[in-house]
C-alpha cells in the first residue's frame, strides 16, 4: 500500500499536500454529484429554457462579482482557515436545501438563491485551494502535484461524480443532496490537517484592499502570456457559456437521453480528459503551447458544430469526448502558464483576474443562451457557439503567440 502511495503521491511533496490532495478528490466528489444534481433539480421544477439557464447563469454569476475580493483576501488571510470556514458554510447550506426538498417546501427561487449563495462561498474555496499547492510544494514538483490534482478532478468530478448524482437523484432528490452535504463537510476536516509554512509579516499599515486587487490586474494585463490567456478563455467562455447552460435541456429533449443519461454526458467527457492527461506530456513535448491552443480553439468550435447538427446519442457522446480531452490540456496548460510565471505573493489575485475571465464570459454567455434557446429552440445557442467561436478564432489567432513557456521570457515585477 505505501509503495502504491508513493507512486500516486511522492513524498517528496509532503504530508501537507497529501491531506490537501485528499481534500481535493472529496470536496470534487461533492462537486461532480451537484453537476448532475443541480440541473436535474432545476429542470424537475421548471421546463422553462430561460429558467434553466438562469440556474446557470447564478452559478456563473458570484465569481464574477467575487473573484477579486476572494483573491485580495486569499494574498492576506490564513488560506486553509479560509478553505475549512467555506467548506463548513456550504455543508450547512446544503443540509437547509437538503430539509427543504425533502419535506416538499422547495421551489425554484430557493434553489436558485440556494444556487448562488453556494457558488459564491465556492469562490473564496476555489481561490484559496489553488493557491495552496504552490505554498506546499517545490517549483520543480508543481507539474507532478497538479497533475495529481487535476486527475482526481476529472476522476471523481467529472467521471464519478456526475452519474452518483443522478443515480442519486433518481432515488431522491433530497438524496443526492444530503451526500454532497456530506462529503463537502468531510473535504473541511480533511484539509484542516494541512500544515501551513509561516508567512513574512507585512512590514507597514497594511493597504486598502483596492489597491491589492489593483495590483493584481496591472500584473496581469504587464504579462503577455497571462493576459493572452485570460482574454482568450473569457472570449470562448461567452460562446461554451451559451450552449452549456441548456445543457441538460439538449441532453434530455434533444438526444433523448433521460436522467441518469445526461450524468453520462459529463462522463464520458471526463473519460475524455483522462485521456487528453494521459497524452499531454508527449504533446507538449512535439508541440508548441501557441499551436496547442490553436487547435484546441479548433477542436471547440468544431464542437459546437457537430452537437447543433445531430440528434443522435452516437455521434453526440464521441464529441464530448474529444472535448473532454481538449478540456484537460487546455486547463492544465493554463494553469502551468499562471503558477510559473505569478509571484507567490500575488498567485491570489492573479488566479482571481483569470477568473473574472473565465465566469464573466459564462456569466454573458447564459445569458444569451437562455433567451436564444427561449425563441430558436435548444439547438439555437449551439449554432450561435459555433459561429461565434469561428470568428473569435480568426481574431485571436496571432495574439496566441504570446502563450510560451514562462521560464523562457522575463516575468514582469509587480508594481
Amino acid at each position: 500500500m505505501s509503495r502504491i502511495a508513493e507512486v500516486v503521491v511522492p513524498a517528496r511533496l509532503g504530508r501537507s499536500f497529501r491531506w490537501l490532495l485528499a481534500s481535493s478528490w472529496t470536496s470534487n466528489l461533492g462537486d461532480g454529484i451537484a453537476l448532475a444534481a443541480g440541473p436535474l433539480l432545476v429542470a424537475s421544477l421548471t421546463r422553462d429554457a430561460f429558467l434553466v439557464a438562469l440556474a446557470a447563469t447564478v452559478q456563473w454569476l458570484p465569481p464574477l462579482l467575487f473573484s477579486l475580493l476572494a483573491g485580495a483576501l486569499t494574498d492576506r488571510l490564513d488560506r486553509r482557515l479560509i478553505v475549512v470556514t467555506v467548506d463548513t458554510a456550504r455543508a450547512a447550506v446544503l443540509a437547509v436545501l437538503t430539509l427543504a426538498v425533502a419535506t416538499d417546501r422547495v421551489s425554484i427561487v430557493v434553489v436558485l438563491a440556494a444556487l448562488f449563495v453556494l457558488a459564491t462561498a465556492e469562490v473564496f474555496a476555489d481561490n484559496s485551494s489553488q493557491t495552496l499547492v504552490a505554498v506546499l510544494v517545490a517549483r520543480e514538483d508543481l507539474a507532478v502535484a497538479n497533475s495529481r490534482l487535476q486527475t482526481g478532478f476529472i476522476t471523481v468530478n467529472q467521471l464519478l461524480g456526475p452519474p452518483l448524482g443522478a443515480v442519486l437523484f433518481t432515488v431522491g432528490a433530497a438524496w443526492a443532496l444530503g451526500a454532497q452535504a456530506v462529503v463537502i463537510a468531510l473535504g473541511a476536516v480533511l484539509v484542516s490537517r494541512v500544515v501551513l509554512p509561516a508567512r513574512e509579516p507585512v512590514a507597514g499599515p497594511r493597504r486598502a484592499l483596492r489597491h491589492d486587487i489593483a495590483e493584481g490586474l496591472r500584473w496581469a494585463v504587464a504579462h503577455p502570456a497571462v493576459r493572452t490567456l485570460v482574454l482568450t478563455i473569457a472570449i470562448f467562455n461567452v460562446t461554451f457559456g451559451a450552449a452549456w447552460s441548456v445543457l441538460v435541456l439538449y441532453a434530455t429533449e434533444r438526444l433523448g437521453l433521460g436522467e441518469i443519461g445526461f450524468g453520462l454526458v459529463t462522463t464520458v467527457g471526463a473519460a475524455g480528459g483522462i485521456t487528453g492527461g494521459l497524452v499531454y506530456g508527449w504533446i507538449t513535448r512535439r508541440v508548441s503551447l501557441g499551436d496547442l491552443m490553436r487547435i484546441g480553439l479548433v477542436i471547440e468550435t468544431l464542437t459546437h458544430l457537430a452537437l447543433a447538427l445531430t440528434r443522435s446519442p452516437w455521434v453526440a457522446l464521441p464529441v464530448f469526448f474529444v472535448f473532454g480531452a481538449h478540456a484537460f490540456v487546455w486547463g492544465t496548460t493554463s494553469v502551468a502558464v499562471r503558477q510559473r510565471a505569478v509571484p507567490l505573493e500575488l498567485q491570489g489575485r492573479v488566479g482571481s483576474v483569470n477568473q473574472v475571465g473565465v465566469f464573466g464570459g459564462l456569466v454573458v454567455g447564459s445569458g444569451i443562451g437562455g433567451v436564444l434557446a427561449q425563441h430558436g429552440g435548444v439547438t439555437a445557442p449551439f449554432w450561435f457557439a459555433f459561429a461565434g467561436s469561428a470568428v473569435f478564432v480568426v481574431l485571436i489567432w496571432r495574439s496566441l503567440r504570446h502563450i510560451a513557456h514562462t521560464d523562457e521570457q522575463p516575468v514582469p515585477a509587480a508594481a
